[in-house]
């Protein structure tokens, strides 16, 4: 039985490090989810601060303190949005707080850990619980998610390029390495400030900050593996930061075993991803956004895809856009919870986006 259940019908849900632009996303996702009522909100910065002191956007939606770690109580989903090994350290104490935890850092993403060093360059605190975690793409791990106990949410650039690539490799007709950009916001960094996040530094700029060893690249070539007969791909992610908030833009540079011309494409991304509720094939003859753009994503959970073949060639360009705090956090984390929990799993993620 739920901790809330004999007072109350709706799912009880708390959040670790909610003033973060991770953890403040969730938060008003969740204020606008019918079935879920959210009790807690820690910062360890904001301690008895109201919430739309850090989120003004939630002015007059919501009436929530900040309270510290210390003071959370039991209940039935707790999401931990805290910087990087910080949930890793202290797993024990959140699982013992709420059945179901979503843990939207990095800290269990990865099932081996010998991969996890070798992409965060340290050991990993609790190894044993890796290969206990979920990985919350819910797009290739909606059965798993049904009723799971413990979920890592993914990592934005990851969820681009997996989404970009997997059916590719679903249909067996990738050959050779995977090449990929991932044009980023400058939200992604998080909200402490430092030099490159100066507006005098990042106005105007496309900055490459990881061209290579990007450690989302670990996630992707973990998932990809699944749909590549269990052989690890060969995949090369370079991360450009822009001058943009919200969003990110992956271009991927496929090169397939036979020419492949638009119909072929068609096929294998609809039979991929046809009938999933988040993903939009993009790819109009004229306008403007003919290919996916960031920023007619921007505040949904939808994954728009697309694509242009080189003609007389075996590659095939591919482009994802997400909202990295949207589909590539929060969103796909209330998506998995709704999965979790036995609901509708677009519950609360039906926001449309604007334009212009």
């Amino acid at each position: 039985m739920a901790p809330d259940s004999m007072t109350s019908s709706k799912i009880s849900a708390s959040i670790v490090g909610a003033s973060g632009y991770g953890g403040g996303e969730a938060l008003r996702l969740l204020l606008g989810h019918p079935d879920v009522e959210v009790r807690q909100v820690t910062s360890e910065r904001h301690v008895g601060s109201f919430v739309h002191h850090v989120h003004p956007n939630l002015r007059g939606v919501c009436k929530l303190k900040f309270t510290a770690r210390s003071e959370l109580k039991p209940c039935d989903v707790l999401f931990l949005a805290m910087p990087h090994g910080e949930s890793q350290a202290n797993i024990e104490q959140y699982r013992a707080l709420a059945p179901k935890v979503i843990d939207l850092a990095s800290d269990f993403r990865l099932r081996d850990p010998a991969a996890y060093e070798e992409w965060y360059g340290h050991p990993h605190q609790k190894p044993a619980l890796l290969s206990e975690c979920v990985y919350g793409l819910v797009e290739l791990h909606r059965e798993e998610l049904r009723g799971a106990t413990f979920v890592a949410g993914c990592g934005c650039l990851a969820t681009a390029m997996t989404m970009a690539l997997w059916p590719f490799f679903k249909a067996g007709v990738v050959r050779g390495p995977v090449v990929a950009e991932g044009k980023i916001g400058s939200s992604a960094a998080g909200n402490h400030a430092s030099e490159s996040s100066h507006h005098p530094e990042r106005a105007g700029a496309v900055r490459s900050f990881k061209p290579t060893h990007h450690r989302h690249t670990g996630e992707v070539r973990q998932e990809l593996a699944a749909a590549n007969g269990g052989r690890v791909p060969e995949i090369y992610l370079s991360g450009t930061a822009i001058e943009m908030v919200r969003g990110i833009l992956v271009t991927a540079h496929v090169f397939t075993a036979e020419p492949l011309g638009d119909a072929d494409v068609w096929k294998i991304l609809r039979a991929a991803w046809g009938k999933e509720p988040f993903v939009r094939l993009v790819k109009d003859q004229k306008g403007v956004y003919r290919y996916p753009e960031p920023k007619i994503v921007a505040g949904t959970n939808f994954c728009d895809i697309g694509f242009e073949v080189e003609e007389g060639t075996r590659r095939v360009v591919v482009m994802a856009a997400i909202d990295n705090l949207v589909k590539g956090t929060s969103g796909n984390a209330v998506q998995a919870m709704n999965l979790m929990f036995g609901l509708d799993e677009t519950t609360a993620l039906g926001f449309a986006g604007l334009h212009p």
